[in-house]
């Protein structure tokens, strides 16, 4: 089995930084790519950015130039880096694991950020 444990999160103002960690432990042989989501309060949790085994990564429209999600294998962790952070991306972003498949080994428990305006 995959563990992943999420850190990095809390309050920022609008305009501001967050890195998000995503630490991998047990199996991890079996990961093959992440991703990264996040669910605000009354919102469908939703894909802010993905990447590969090997490295090719995937962004939502609304991140892309504001955020890099990236990984660290020797340290089996991902990454994610938000920048010019906005209030209405206040939400829990949670970090996942997938296999080889595609499919959905381990989710993280989540990280709470909050933006203020």
């Amino acid at each position: 089995q995959v563990q992943l444990v999420e850190s990095g999160g809390g309050l920022v103002q609008a305009g501001g930084s967050l890195r998000l960690s995503c630490a991998a432990s047990g199996s991890t042989f079996s990961i093959h790519g992440f991703g990264w989501y996040r669910q605000a309060p009354g919102k469908q949790r939703e894909l802010v950015a993905s990447i590969s085994s090997g490295s090719s990564t995937n962004y939502a429209d609304s991140v892309k130039g504001r955020f890099t999600i990236s990984r660290d294998n020797a340290k089996n962790t991902v990454y994610l880096q938000m920048n010019s952070l906005k209030p209405e991306e206040t939400a829990v972003y949670s970090c996942n694991a997938r296999n080889s498949l595609g499919i959905v080994i381990a989710w993280g428990q989540g990280t709470q950020v909050t933006v203020s305006s």
